[in-house]
């Protein structure tokens, strides 16, 4: 039993012997020529550069200081304004005039309801006299207005000059472009299933295909405007004087005279007579127009048959004293379409 403790005693005298021989580091070379005796080298770290160093030392900031001049800094910086402005809304312009937008809205609502789309100019301009027709935006009545004369004087009216466009339950009915007042380019009519109806080419206000007859060999003073398309009489019909004033203003529907016909007294486009034919050309031709209204020289009705006013003869009807009343005269008959 007593030879127990000195078994354990001698191994662990063999464990101290043993111990500091085994945690000793023996060098390794991984040289192959055993000649050479093996030395460590020191190896510059590859993760610092010298640009990354700073008087030796490693730097924080790898971010290289660029120099450039003034005027690159200015213009840099316009550059960044430029970037953060809104873009600039595109102003409204047709044929060189500016526009706003516009629409009507008549009917009840739903699907039967007309929505008419439409431009006028943004400043009055000066418009052609000798057009057969002006349309203007009545801003009051919300409506659009087709006058034979010019207004000047109106400050609710304002002249219709752009696209056009007249829409029924998100249809196009009708299509087109004004310009000063007047019809222009091409209109287009269609039914409700979209099939085209008619095709009018319009220049300022003119059918391209109407008869135009002048005053004199340079063209200057318009003597008549006898509207024609696809060779048959259609559109706004006029006649004026050698003084540029009107004296008869219609309208033509498949070869016959329609609506209100006017005669003009030759001076400041007042009004003398009108006349009610058929309300529509496809209705029997009316041979004898009616007399509605009548005017004196200073455009006061002395005769209308709708309101029962007949002043006719009356000594304050009368426009000068001893000035006999004129016989009404009948409208005009219209040239013939000359072969081209």
């Amino acid at each position: 039993m007593w030879l127990r403790p000195l078994r354990f005693l001698g191994f662990a005298m063999l464990l101290c012997t043993l111990l500091p021989w085994g945690c000793t580091r023996k060098a390794v070379s991984f040289n192959s020529n055993p000649d050479q005796p093996a030395t460590a080298e020191l190896v510059a770290d590859t993760l610092v550069r010298t640009t990354d160093t700073v008087k030796g030392q490693p730097s924080l900031s790898t971010a290289r200081k660029v120099v450039i001049s003034k005027e690159q800094e200015r213009a840099a910086k316009e550059a960044e304004k430029e970037a953060q402005r809104k873009p600039k809304k595109k102003k409204k312009v047709f044929l060189g005039e500016k526009i706003k937008r516009a629409y009507t809205k008549t009917g009840p609502k739903g699907r039967n309801q007309i929505v008419e789309v439409f431009y006028y100019l943004k400043y009055p301009q000066p418009i052609n006299d000798y057009a057969p027709a002006h349309y203007y935006y009545d801003t009051k009545k919300h409506k659009i207005l087709k006058l034979a004369s010019v207004e000047e004087d109106a400050p609710t009216l304002k002249i219709l000059h752009g696209p056009y466009k007249k829409l029924q339950n998100n249809k196009v009915l009708e299509t087109g472009y004004y310009a000063l007042g007047t019809r222009h380019l091409r209109w287009e009519r269609f039914d409700k299933n979209g099939v085209l109806l008619s095709k009018v080419h319009y220049e300022m206000g003119f059918p391209r295909d109407a008869n135009v007859s002048y005053y004199g060999e340079d063209r200057s003073l318009i003597n008549e405007v006898v509207p024609y398309v696809n060779g048959k009489l259609e559109g706004d019909y006029a006649k004026f004087l050698i003084n540029g004033q009107a004296d008869w203003r219609g309208q033509f529907e498949n070869g016959k005279r329609v609506g209100v016909w006017t005669k003009y007294w030759g001076f400041r486009n007042r009004r003398r007579y009108e006349y009610q034919y058929a309300e529509s050309g496809y209705d029997p031709e009316v041979a004898e127009p009616e007399l509605i209204r009548e005017y004196n020289r200073n455009a006061v009705i002395i005769y209308d048959k709708e309101k029962n006013i007949d002043k006719r003869g009356q000594p304050e009807a009368e426009d000068r004293p001893g000035m006999r009343r004129p016989v009404p005269r009948a409208a005009p008959k219209a040239t013939p379409k000359r072969s081209k």
